[in-house]
């Protein structure tokens, strides 16, 4: 089965107004389909942004970094995907679908341990529908050619 690397990006709302950037992962289908990843995981940065509400140029670069480092680990071990990535109103969100959270917790602990200690949190859940990923699809997916 193979996960797509195409992703979307676009502009939406927070619930306080401020502008939120909405990145997520295209063609998921497949993998819903297959059932084999039920437990979602959200990892939270806040972070005191600018004026607007986004990340600072040293913070959002790390931020970057942090991404990178994420996908590769879970490139080469898929036992979780990332697939959405939201960055406004003081923080950070990157949502991932797990098959295993013990592996999935090693997995993201060697991602990151290149990295001073960063100010995450993390909320687990069940969401074997991927309500989650099909809300954020419907408020803010663009097609390819847009």
């Amino acid at each position: 089965m193979k996960i797509s690397n195409e992703w979307w990006t676009a502009p939406t709302d927070s619930e306080s107004g401020r502008l939120i950037m909405v990145t997520g992962r295209r063609d998921m289908e497949p993998i819903i389909a297959s059932g084999k990843y039920t437990d979602r995981v959200e990892v939270t940065w806040k972070y005191q942004g600018e004026a607007n509400g986004m990340p600072d140029k040293p913070t959002s670069m790390l931020m970057e970094a942090v991404t990178d480092s994420l996908q590769e680990v879970f490139k080469k071990d898929p036992v979780a995907i990332m697939t959405g990535i939201y960055t406004g109103d003081d923080e950070r969100n990157w949502i991932f679908y797990v098959k295993n959270m013990h592996i999935f917790g090693r997995r993201f602990n060697q991602a990151l341990e290149q990295f001073e200690l960063l100010p995450i949190e993390l909320y687990a859940e069940k969401d074997p529908e991927w309500g989650e990923y099909l809300e954020m699809k419907e408020h803010s997916y663009i097609d390819e050619g847009e």
